[in-house]
């Protein structure tokens, strides 16, 4: 079952490579060069946290922890570079931060078979939601935050996620009303994360939270929508008892 669904990861892989490749094709080698740098070091951190999860979820659980404590540094970082600026909203997202971290940690101790399936909807849904905005997003959603959101964009992340999710809905142990739930939560969770993510660099005059990854900017950066969309899960598996 685990080999099966690895080999699902490396098509979607392959079919990402060449979406990327026709988004690339007219650009400068160096806007390129770029892309393909974050399409690699995203390729090596979604096996990451795969084979975490596969082998032993403790190894997943301390992952989290490291997002987390990176998130919240970055957090007062962006505060402490803007001259401690907006301290009201910086109070308020600190706050909205350490519960969302809270259910990310409950996440992280729930079933093996659930965190796997709640991962790679997530990670679809957020890969893919780049590629189709890319090639066929044209609408903006809301520019003033977050310019490269598309309509076009949401829209086949999202389809290609809960399509992921009735394809891999042999990993989740519950019905097919709780898989449908999960499954739009992870992506209205991951995407409003994402958004309130983009609005506080904006508040703060940010273009990343830092430099740590390469071709992505920071934890948080990279992590919003697992840090949200995990948190979401976190909240169903206690309320529906999967």
């Amino acid at each position: 079952m685990i080999k099966l669904i690895y080999i699902i990861i490396l098509s979607y892989f392959l079919t990402g490579g060449i979406g990327f490749y026709f988004i690339n094709r007219h650009k400068s080698s160096q806007i390129a060069r770029k892309s393909y740098t974050k399409f690699g070091v995203y390729f090596i951190i979604i096996n990451l946290l795969f084979f975490s999860i596969v082998i032993n979820p403790v190894f997943f659980k301390y992952i989290t922890i490291v997002i987390v404590g990176g998130g919240m540094i970055e957090l007062f970082s962006l505060h402490r570079s803007a001259g401690y600026k907006n301290k009201g909203i910086f109070r308020i997202s600190l706050l909205i931060f350490i519960v969302l971290s809270y259910g990310l940690f409950s996440f992280s101790q729930l079933n093996k078979e659930l965190i796997l399936f709640s991962f790679l909807i997530l990670s679809i849904f957020d890969s893919f939601s780049q590629i189709t905005g890319q090639l066929w997003g044209r609408k903006k959603i809301l520019p003033e935050i977050s310019p490269n959101k598309t309509f076009g964009g949401l829209m086949g992340g999202s389809l290609v996620a809960l399509f992921s999710a009735i394809l891999l809905r042999n990993l989740f142990l519950g019905s097919v009303t709780e898989l449908l739930i999960i499954a739009f939560g992870i992506i209205a969770f991951a995407f409003a994360g994402d958004l309130a993510a983009s609005w506080y660099k904006r508040v703060f005059h940010a273009k990343d939270f830092s430099n740590f990854i390469p071709g992505h900017g920071g934890l948080m950066d990279r992590f919003d929508s697992l840090l949200a969309g995990g948190a979401w899960v976190g909240l169903c598996a206690w309320i529906l008892n999967i």
